[in-house]
C-alpha cells in the first residue's frame, strides 16, 4: 500500500511543481524575524475569504433570487435548514469581518510603508481587491431582500444617474429595469456568487505572487535580503514555514474566539451587521425612515452627503477611494516605517485616523446641518492627509535608519564575551597546562546550539 501511495505522488509530482511551490511560497521563503502583530491581518483575510466561499456555497443551495421567494428563502434557511442560522450568521458577520481585518490590513501598509518602493504592484492589485470586495459587499446587501437592502440599492444605484451624458442610461443598465426590481435581484446574484468571486481569487493570486518576488516588508521599513549569508540566505530572515504557519495558526486561533462570541452572542452587533429593517420584508412602497449603508460602506456614504451637489458628491466618493491607488507615489519620504518618520507624518496620520473613524460614524447618522459641516471638515482632513503628502513628507526630519532588523554586536562587546569563553576554557591553575574538562564541554554545547540556530 504503502509503495503504491508512493509511486502515485511520484507520478504526481513528475507532472505538477507542487514541491517547488511547497519551497518557493512556503519552506525556503524568508520572511523578516521582527514581524509583529500588525502581521496577522494578511493571512487573517485570506482565511475569512475561505469563510465566505464555503458559506456561501451552502447558502446558494437554499437560497431563491425571486422577488417573491428571496426573503422567504432566507427566512426558510435561518428557521428550518439544519444548522441554516449557523451558516447565515457566520457569512453576514464574516462580512463584516472581511472590512475589519482589511481594514487593520491596509493600515499596518500605511503606517510601515509597504506601499512604497519596490512594492507599489503589491500595493496596487490590493486596492483592486479592496474594490472587488466593495462591489462583492454590496450586491450580496440586496440578496436578503429586505427593507434597508432594497432601499439601500435604490439609493446608491440612483448616484450613477448623476453623471452627465450616461448617467440614466448606466443606472437603468445597472438595475436592469426602471426600479430595482427581479431583474436586479438575478443580476446581482449572477454578479455576487460568479463573477466577482473570481476576479478575486486571481487578485488575490497576484497579490501573492507579487508580494513573494519583492519579500515582505517589516517593522523598521528595511530590506532583509541586502544582507546575507555565504548560503544567499537574509541575516536577518527565517523560512515562512515553520515558524510563521504556526505564528499565523495562533492569530486564527483568536480570531475564532472573538469570530464566535459574535456569531453566537451579538449576530447583529446592535444593528451595524444586520440592520433592524432587513428583518422586514422589502417593500417598494414604504420608504425607511432613515436609509443608510452597511458600517464599512459609511465613511464613503458620509463624503457623499458632505457635498452639497450630487455629481461632486459621487466625484468625492469614488476620488476618496481612487486617492488610494496613487498613494506609492504622493508619499516623498525618505524612509518607509513610522518608527522613523517626523512628526508631520505622524500628527498626519492621526488626523487621518480619526477623520475616517468621524465619518464612518457620521454615516449612520441622520443628516442634519450640524452633521453635514462636521462631515466637511472631516471630509477635507481625509483629502488633505493625501493631496498634501507630497509636501510634508519631503519637509519632515526623519530618524536614522539601522541598517539592519537584528544589529550585529560591534568588536568591543564581543571582547567580554570572548574573555568569558577563555576563563571556562582555561587551565585550572596557572602553572597546569591541563585544560577544564568541564568549561571545554559548556562551550562546545553552547557552541553548537549556535551552529543549530544559524542552520535553522
Amino acid at each position: 500500500m504503502k509503495q503504491s501511495i508512493n509511486k502515485v505522488s511520484e507520478w504526481f509530482l513528475e507532472r505538477f511543481p507542487l514541491s517547488d511551490l511547497w519551497h518557493d511560497h512556503m519552506a525556503h521563503y524568508y520572511a523578516p524575524k521582527n514581524f509583529n502583530i500588525w502581521y496577522f491581518f494578511g493571512s487573517l483575510a485570506l482565511f475569512v475569504l475561505v469563510n465566505q466561499f464555503v458559506t456561501g456555497i451552502f447558502l446558494t443551495m437554499n437560497y431563491k433570487p425571486d422577488a417573491e421567494l428571496a426573503f422567504d428563502s432566507v427566512e426558510y434557511i435561518m428557521r428550518d435548514v439544519d444548522w441554516g442560522w449557523l451558516v447565515r450568521y457566520m457569512h453576514s458577520t464574516g462580512a463584516s469581518a472581511f472590512f475589519i481585518v482589511v481594514y487593520l490590513h491596509m493600515f499596518r501598509g500605511l503606517i510601515y510603508g509597504s506601499f512604497k518602493q519596490p512594492r507599489e504592484l503589491i500595493w496596487i492589485f490590493g486596492m483592486l481587491i479592496f474594490v472587488c470586495l466593495m462591489a462583492e459587499a454590496f450586491m450580496g446587501y440586496l440578496l436578503p431582500w429586505g427593507q434597508m437592502s432594497y432601499w439601500g440599492a435604490q439609493v446608491i444605484i440612483s448616484l450613477f444617474s448623476a453623471i452627465p451624458v450616461v448617467g440614466d442610461e448606466l443606472s437603468l443598465w445597472v438595475r436592469g429595469d426602471y426600479v430595482v426590481s427581479d431583474a436586479t435581484l438575478n443580476r446581482f446574484f449572477a454578479f455576487h456568487v460568479i463573477a466577482v468571486p473570481l476576479a478575486l481569487l486571481i487578485l488575490v493570486f497576484l497579490h501573492i505572487v507579487a508580494l513573494h518576488e519583492v519579500g515582505s516588508n517589516n517593522p523598521d521599513g528595511i530590506d532583509i535580503h541586502e544582507n546575507v549569508n555565504w548560503q544567499g540566505k537574509p541575516l536577518d530572515g527565517i523560512p515562512f514555514h515553520p515558524y510563521y504557519t504556526v505564528k499565523d495558526i495562533v492569530g486564527v486561533g483568536v480570531f475564532m474566539f472573538f469570530f464566535a462570541v459574535v456569531i453566537f452572542y451579538m449576530p447583529e452587533m446592535g444593528g451595524y451587521f444586520l440592520e433592524h429593517a432587513n428583518f422586514i420584508p422589502a417593500d417598494p412602497l414604504k420608504t425607511p425612515e432613515h436609509i443608510a449603508p452597511v458600517w464599512y460602506f459609511t465613511p464613503f456614504y458620509a463624503i457623499l452627503r458632505a457635498v452639497p451637489d450630487k455629481f461632486a458628491g459621487v466625484i468625492a466618493m469614488g476620488g476618496a477611494i481612487a486617492v488610494l491607488f496613487a498613494l506609492p507615489w504622493l508619499d516623498r519620504g525618505k524612509v518607509r516605517s513610522i518608527r522613523y518618520r517626523g512628526g508631520l507624518f505622524k500628527k498626519a496620520l492621526l488626523l487621518f485616523v480619526i477623520s475616517f473613524i468621524g465619518l464612518g460614524y457620521l454615516g449612520t447618522q441622520p443628516a442634519t446641518p450640524m452633521a453635514t459641516t462636521v462631515a466637511r471638515v472631516l471630509t477635507a482632513i481625509y483629502f488633505g492627509f493625501f493631496l498634501l503628502m507630497p509636501l510634508y513628507t519631503r519637509w519632515e526630519k526623519t530618524k536614522p535608519v539601522p541598517d539592519r532588523t537584528t544589529p550585529e554586536s560591534s568588536l568591543e562587546e564581543r571582547i567580554p564575551l570572548l574573555l568569558a569563553l577563555y576563563d571556562e576554557i582555561a587551565p585550572v591553575e596557572q602553572t597546569s597546562r591541563k585544560f577544564n574538562p568541564a568549561g571545554l564541554k559548556a562551550v562546545l554545547i553552547r557552541f553548537a546550539k549556535h551552529l543549530k540556530e544559524s542552520l535553522d
